[in-house]
């Protein structure tokens, strides 16, 4: 219970800092009431349910996310810490999607399955609103994707990926990770 509460904890403080530039505590609660927290939240719960084998619970909490919350993420689906949707109308991950830390995920975002491939995406990644990650497919380490771009290919690390198909339009230099007082940079 404990690790769920930290991680609940980490995406809560990720989830201010991108919005608001500071992760201090009145942030926390303003980052808590806001559009995609609750959905965050469930899915942590899901993610528990899972490790401690507790099916029925598992499947109520995905119920919850994709009834109440406008968004599917998978039963299986595992994201590290700091797993951030800033806004979860629409969203829609498949269950065999892996994720690293400080994932961010806009609205209308689908990271999904072709011919049972999923991808696997990396750690320090934006997925700007509308866009689509499909099939087996690696999003490396420090990735921004933009807006309804659609990603079909492995993106390297340090890149912006735009377009359909996405393309990348630069290498980004001096990356700084999540901590940093502001990720988006």
């Amino acid at each position: 219970m404990l690790k769920l509460v930290r991680l609940i904890q980490g995406d809560l403080r990720a989830k201010a800092q991108w919005s608001y530039d500071d992760n201090g505590w009145k942030n926390q609660l303003r980052a808590l009431a806001s559009d995609g927290s609750a959905a965050m939240i469930v899915y942590r719960a899901m993610q528990a349910s899972r490790r401690h084998h507790l099916p029925v619970l598992e499947m109520l909490m995905n119920k919850v996310n994709s009834s109440l919350l406008g968004c599917i993420i998978g039963r299986g689906a595992d994201f590290g810490p700091r797993f951030v949707l800033i806004h979860s109308n629409g969203v829609v991950i498949n269950g065999k999607v892996r994720g690293g830390s400080d994932v961010f995920v806009e609205h209308q975002v689908t990271i999904g399955a072709e011919r049972k491939q999923s991808p696997v995406i990396g750690n320090n990644v934006f997925i700007g609103a509308g866009a689509k990650v499909v099939g087996s497919v690696t999003v490396a380490d420090d990735v921004r994707i933009g807006a309804n771009a659609v990603v079909t290919r492995d993106v390297p690390a340090n890149t912006t990926v735009v377009g359909v198909p996405a393309k990348p339009i630069g290498i980004r230099h001096n990356v700084p990770d999540a901590s940093s007082p502001n990720p988006r940079t």
